[in-house]
């Protein structure tokens, strides 16, 4: 009886310890990006960069978190936070902090409309395909912004000097995709060890972008500089 016992205990202290490991293969990776700008311009939206892990194969007992919510406001004629990243199948919320109409429409994944809406009115999208989506104001021209949809969990928006850290990666081998809006998104492995991974450095080029004014949800120019017709 006494050996079953001590059995037993053992048993428990290896689960114990086994758990132990499986936390401890949960590290942070870190690192900071940099733009590559035309010579005389200065980056000023570093806080724009996406940076995200996809595993290379995922783990099926691996908990990772679901859809969620959020908040992009319409607020002093501006999408607020302009860059918004989410789990799919997410809704995002789209309240108008103005003192006049707004409207919010992509045409990415099949595309959406929210019809125009007045003051402190809200209207919600629900993001269901990965993806992503530019949004735009029919009303104003100069309104743009983007919702980011991903299938993991492990996800980062950069600081305004570019550093970023995604916490709590399971060690393995990943993908690390690093987008911004005005460059080429750049993709490269990542091997994840159990205590993580710093310091890394990567570089977007955005010397080749160009402005480019939008259409309206119908493929037409906007017809006035403000776009303030309702």
């Amino acid at each position: 009886m006494v050996r079953g016992i001590r059995i037993q205990v053992w048993g428990a202290l290896a689960l114990v310890a086994l758990s132990s490991v499986t936390l401890l293969a949960q590290g942070s990776v870190s690192g900071q990006v940099v733009i590559q700008e035309r010579p005389g311009d200065v980056t000023e939206d570093l806080a724009n960069v996406v940076v995200f892990l996809e595993p290379v194969a995922p783990n099926p007992r691996t908990t990772v978190k679901g859809s969620t919510k959020a908040t992009m406001a319409l607020d002093k004629r501006q999408f607020s936070p302009r860059i918004t990243v989410v789990m799919a199948g997410s809704t995002i919320e789209f309240p108008n902090r103005d003192p006049f109409s707004h409207n919010v429409f992509s045409k990415a994944n099949g595309g959406f409309d929210t019809g125009v809406y007045g003051r402190n009115r809200t209207k919600d999208q629900t993001f269901e395909e990965p993806g992503v989506y530019p949004l735009y104001c029919n009303v104003h021209p100069r309104m743009t912004a983007f919702v980011i949809t991903l299938k993991t969990p492990w996800y980062a928006q950069a600081g305004a000097d570019g550093r970023f850290e995604l916490a709590s990666v399971p060690a393995g081998e990943y993908l690390m995709t690093v987008w911004h809006d005005r460059a080429t998104a750049e993709t490269r492995e990542l091997s994840v060890p159990a205590a993580g991974v710093r310091d890394l450095r990567m570089r977007l080029d955005a010397r080749g972008y160009k402005f480019a004014q939008h259409k309206n949800k119908f493929g037409k120019d906007y017809t006035s500089a403000t776009g303030d017709r309702y």
